[in-house]
C-alpha cells in the first residue's frame, strides 16, 4: 500500500485476528472482505497471493475437513480467479510436504516422505495437492504461478495460543510456567523471522519462476537450544525446561536449501534470531499487558 498498491484482504478470520490489520481500516488503498475462499470469489485484481489455510499443528488438526476444502477448494477458486481476471498468483505452499525428511536440507527436487494417513496430513497432502492443482492450471489454462514451500515463520503479531514452539516458548517463559518440549528436544527447525518471508514473497511473485522455491532460513537449531535462546532473553523467568511425548510424525529435521531462492530471486534471510526473537518478545509482552 506504502508503495502505491490498492490492497484487499480475504478472510474469514479462522485464525487471523482483525486487530492485526485495523490500522489499515480506513485507508484509502485498502479493502477488507469478511470471506472463505472455499467459496467462490468475484473481484477484479491484477495479483493474488493465496495464504488462506492455518499452519499450525494445533489449528489444522482440530478441523481437519476445513483445512483440506481450504487448500483444495479454496485453492480451485483462487485459481478460477486467477484464470478468469489473467493475474498473476503465489500459491502459499509449506515445508511440511517434506514430511519427516530422509534427505538433509531439504531442496525443491526433493518430493518428501509424507504419511497420508497420519494427523498432520490433512495439512501435508492438501497443500502436496494444491501445487499440483497450481501446476495444472499454469500448464494447461496459462495462468501465471508462483509456488513458495515456505519454513518455519515467527515475529509479531502471531496468536498467542497458535500452537508453534516460538510462540509457546515466550509465552510459557512470561508467565513462568514450564517450557514444553516435545520428544528429546533434539530434532531441528529452521526458523525466519516475517519480515524476510515478505521481502521473499514479493520478489517470488514479480519472478518469472513456475515451480516451487523454498523461502527459509538455512540456519538450522535443536528446539533445545532454541529453549535456551527464550531463558537467556527472559534471564528473571522461572521457567524450567519439561520434556514431553513427541508427537505422531513429528519430523525429526527441518532445514531448507534455498539455492534456488539465492540464484533466481537474489534473496536471503537478514534477520538474525536474536534480533527477531526480542521483537516477539516485545509484542508478546505489550499484548500481555494489554489484555
Amino acid at each position: 500500500m506504502l508503495d502505491g498498491h490498492e490492497v484487499i484482504v480475504c478472510d474469514n478470520f479462522f485464525t487471523g485476528r482483525k486487530s492485526n490489520i485495523e490500522h489499515w481500516l480506513g485507508h484509502s488503498n485498502f479493502e477488507l472482505i469478511n470471506h472463505d475462499v472455499i467459496n467462490p470469489l468475484t473481484i477484479e485484481v491484477d495479483q493474488i497471493y493465496h495464504l488462506a489455510s492455518p499452519a499450525s499443528p494445533v489449528h489444522y488438526m482440530s478441523n481437519p475437513i476445513k483445512t483440506i476444502k481450504t487448500n483444495t477448494i479454496g485453492t480451485i477458486n483462487m485459481l478460477g480467479l486467477a484464470k478468469r481476471v489473467g493475474a498473476r498468483i503465489l500459491i502459499a505452499s509449506t515445508s511440511e510436504i517434506y514430511g519427516d525428511p530422509q534427505v538433509h536440507p531439504q531442496a525443491e527436487i526433493y518430493w518428501g516422505n509424507t504419511n497420508p494417513i497420519g494427523p498432520r496430513s490433512c495439512y501435508d497432502e492438501a497443500k502436496r495437492l494444491s501445487e499440483t492443482l497450481a501446476t495444472a492450471y499454469n500448464q494447461r489454462e496459462n495462468v501465471t504461478i508462483s509456488i513458495a514451500r515456505i519454513f518455519n515463520t515467527y515475529g509479531p503479531r502471531m496468536h498467542p495460543n497458535d500452537g508453534r514452539v516460538v510462540s509457546n516458548f515466550l509465552i510459557q517463559a512470561l508467565a513462568n510456567e514450564s517450557l514444553s518440549v516435545y520428544g528429546s528436544g533434539q530434532q531441528t527447525r529452521s526458523f525466519q523471522y516475517v519480515s524476510d518471508l515478505v521481502s521473499g514473497l514479493k520478489r517470488l511473485m514479480e519472478a518469472n519462476v513456475s515451480s516451487p522455491v523454498n523461502l527459509g532460513n538455512p540456519v538450522e537449531m535443536q528446539i533445545n537450544e532454541l529453549a535456551l535462546e527464550i531463558k537467556k532473553l527472559l534471564p528473571n523467568s522461572r521457567s524450567e525446561i519439561v520434556f514431553m511425548e513427541l508427537p505422531r510424525d513429528d519430523p525429526r529435521q527441518r532445514k531448507p536449501d534455498i539455492s534456488k531462492a539465492e540464484e533466481l530471486l537474489h534473496w536471503r534471510p537478514v534477520v538474525p534470531l536474536s534480533r527477531g526473537l526480542r521483537r516477539t518478545l516485545e509484542y508478546f509482552k505489550q499484548e500481555i499487558d494489554t489484555n
